[in-house]
């Protein structure tokens, strides 16, 4: 005869089948099997027994989809494999320039391709091992998101646990987080019979509701998930997209029922008509759709530009428009300086959001479309997210207008504001002085590149700005520990450690110094020019546009921006004052040519004994060069653990590959001749 625990294990493992069961039904099939307070039921008696035996505690539990205790903030998640963002395009025209490029990529016309819905939420990479679910995150940057973990985990349709048979034992897949639409309208009543703002859309909705730090209010949430694609694994998967998709069904995700296999250009035309036609009665929205090369290998020849890949477009649908009156246009100055002409618009609903600023970009923009205060202007959100001014209504345009300028002096700090050649953009010429622009301004000034002041993140740089403790980046070196220890979460050691770091940034190089400046155009490379040319800060203040452009890096438009820059006399006055507060370089001499000067150098992989920065300094200061691509102009390539493609390209192109021990024999031999020439 059973006993009572063995009754209570039996009872546990079926409410877990139960409940996985239920879930399946309501969020795969659509065909719920229990009413929600049937669920609820169930689900709390599970909860009670899991309680009574902590032993019996499973990861796979559907009652781990109810949230933990909230977080103080978001933990970082790094990737190996980038999350890149997709190109978009907006009409025929453009998707067939991009079909052209993928036909000259592959050298042939018979591409067959996968079409699917582009789902209007937040993108997330989901990360598997062994089966089990360990940790998702946001997509960031690309290369780094939030840990939102226990989020992740409270979304119904998402596997805790791997179905099935012959997944990777590392597993990362990736999608995106949608709220159905009908589950937002109930949410959004809530929301105001609580006397809380309602949501805007449903993607913010589900951004705001996956970004919360308390996954407790997230689980509360119907959130669900849809996998576009994946990220690292160890272990091929399948042939095309829609059989890894179909893998991933398998496994145990909710994948879209509108996937398509397109082996003709009329069938894109065909496809994209349905969908469109279909918008407005799915359950989820959507802002267009994506189309991608299907088989992967041909995705591998084609490979990714800096940002997106080649093998795949989002065709965004049409926005919807509406018509609305320009009541002013603001000068709004970026954190880089750049001044963005702003419409204030009167309130107009646009897609079910009120509108009521939209960007005008630029100068030009505002020209070639001739937008005027008190203009009725057609406004339509791009990509149903930006607002934009499509057109002005010129019948409608009130007598005695005027065109608009961008002001010739910032309207925060009152410097000149300028556009340089070649660039679209006016800038405020204030730099490291104007107010708008001191938390990018500092930011970069403490970066590691720059003056490296390890510990003056954005976070608190932003508490010092907000508080008017720091207006320019001399202020740094005026902050003392009582002053630091009174801002948020800012410790006394930490405090103590952060001034250690700025007392010895004190101590530069010129080129890290003129790099920290923010000056436009001046990136790393170039601000090692200026430094090697002029030897110190003095002679390249006083430089005109002709000598500048004497460096061989240096051309009109740099040369131009630098001029530009030292001519402003708020920012010779930030200067002078980081001078007085003890800022100092050793003068640089001009470097010598060794057998090594000019050559190329690639590094891959990780070195024993160097960091790569020091492997870098040690190559440039041969005059040679790091490139961070293998081409046929490269001439070795430095081979370090975990070394990644960039070895097999050199391979390929018969270029010299070589270690850290060969690469320090080859600087050994340059500095040699440099010390005898």
């Amino acid at each position: 005869m059973a006993s009572a625990n063995d009754r209570d294990l039996q009872r546990i493992m079926q409410l877990r089948a139960q409940l996985s069961e239920a879930n399946a039904a309501y969020y795969q099939k659509d065909a719920p099997t229990l009413s929600d307070p049937e669920y609820d039921v169930l689900l709390r008696e599970l909860q009670a027994l899991e309680n009574r035996y902590p032993q019996w505690h499973s990861a796979d539990s559907p009652t781990q989809r109810v949230g933990a205790a909230p977080l103080n903030h978001f933990a970082e998640i790094h990737y190996r494999v980038p999350m890149t963002s997709l190109d978009n395009v907006f009409d025929d025209a453009g998707f067939a320039d991009w079909l052209v490029r993928v036909y000259k990529g592959l050298g042939h016309e018979q591409v067959s391709m996968s079409a699917e819905p582009k789902f209007d939420g937040l993108s997330v990479n989901i990360r598997y091992e062994n089966g089990r679910l360990l940790q998702a995150g946001t997509r960031g940057d690309g290369s780094t998101g939030e840990d939102v973990t226990s989020n992740v985990r409270s979304i119904r349709n998402v596997p805790l646990q791997l179905k099935g048979k012959n997944w990777p034992n590392i597993l990362e897949v990736r999608g995106e987080v949608v709220i159905p639409v009908a589950a937002f309208e109930r949410l959004n009543d809530e929301r105001l019979r609580n006397h809380e703002n309602p949501f805007a859309n449903p993607r913010n909705a589900a951004a705001g509701s996956l970004r919360q730090l308390d996954s407790q209010v997230t689980a509360q949430r119907p959130l669900a998930f849809f996998p576009w694609g994946w990220g690292e694994v160890n272990a091929p998967l399948a042939e095309t997209h829609l059989e890894v998709l179909q893998q991933l069904a398998g496994w145990g995700f909710e994948v879209t029922s509108y996937l398509s296999k397109i082996d003709h250009l009329d069938d894109c035309r065909e496809y994209y008509l349905k969908m469109q036609n279909l918008r407005e009665q799915m359950p989820f929205e959507i802002d267009g759709l994506v189309f991608k090369v299907n088989d992967l290998h041909e995705r591998e020849r084609l490979g990714f530009t800096a940002r997106a890949p080649r093998w795949a477009i989002a065709y965004k649908f049409p926005a919807h428009e509406e018509k609305t009156v320009v009541e002013d246009i603001l000068a709004s100055v970026g954190r880089t300086g750049v001044i963005t002409p702003v419409a204030q618009l009167r309130p107009v609903q646009v897609g079910g959001v009120t509108v009521s600023r939209a960007s005008l970009h630029n100068q030009d923009e505002v020209d070639r479309k001739d937008i005027r205060v008190g203009d009725t202007v057609l406004v339509r959100r791009a990509g149903d997210v930006i607002p934009e001014v499509v057109m002005v209504i010129l019948e409608a345009r009130p007598e005695h207008t005027q065109p608009w300028q961008i002001p010739d002096h910032c309207p925060i700090c009152g410097s000149e504001v300028l556009r340089l050649s070649n660039e679209a953009a006016h800038r405020c010429m204030g730099g490291i002085y104007c107010p708008a622009q001191r938390v990018g301004a500092i930011s970069h000034f403490a970066s590691r590149k720059a003056m490296d002041i390890r510990g003056l993140g954005e976070k608190l740089i932003t508490q010092l700005v907000d508080r008017e403790l720091v207006k320019t980046v001399a202020d740094i070196y005026s902050l003392n520990e009582d002053v630091l220890c009174g801002l948020e979460r800012m410790a006394r050691k930490s405090a103590q450690n952060l001034l250690a770091e700025i007392a010895a940034s004190r101590q530069t190089q010129l080129w890290r110094f003129l790099y920290a400046l923010g000056i436009r155009q001046v990136g790393e490379t170039t601000a090692k020019s200026l430094a090697e040319h002029f030897g110190d800060l003095d002679p390249l203040m006083t430089a005109d546009e002709a000598q500048l452009q004497n460096i061989p890096d240096v051309g009109p438009i740099v040369a131009e921006s630098v001029q530009h820059f030292f001519a402003q006399s708020h920012n010779r006055e930030v200067i002078t004052a980081l001078r007085t507060a003890g800022l100092h370089w050793e003068k640089v001499a001009p470097k010598s040519s060794g057998h090594l000067a000019g050559r190329i150098f690639v590094l891959t992989g990780t070195l024993p004994q160097m960091s790569r920065e020091e492997a870098k300094a040690a190559i440039e200061a041969t005059g040679a060069k790091v490139s961070s691509s293998v081409s046929a102009k490269t001439d070795y390539v430095v081979l370090g653990a975990d070394a990644g493609s960039k070895a097999e390209k050199a391979a390929k192109l018969g270029i010299t590959v070589v270690d850290e021990a060969q690469l320090l024999e080859l600087l050994k031999e340059s500095y040699t001749t440099l010390h005898m020439d």
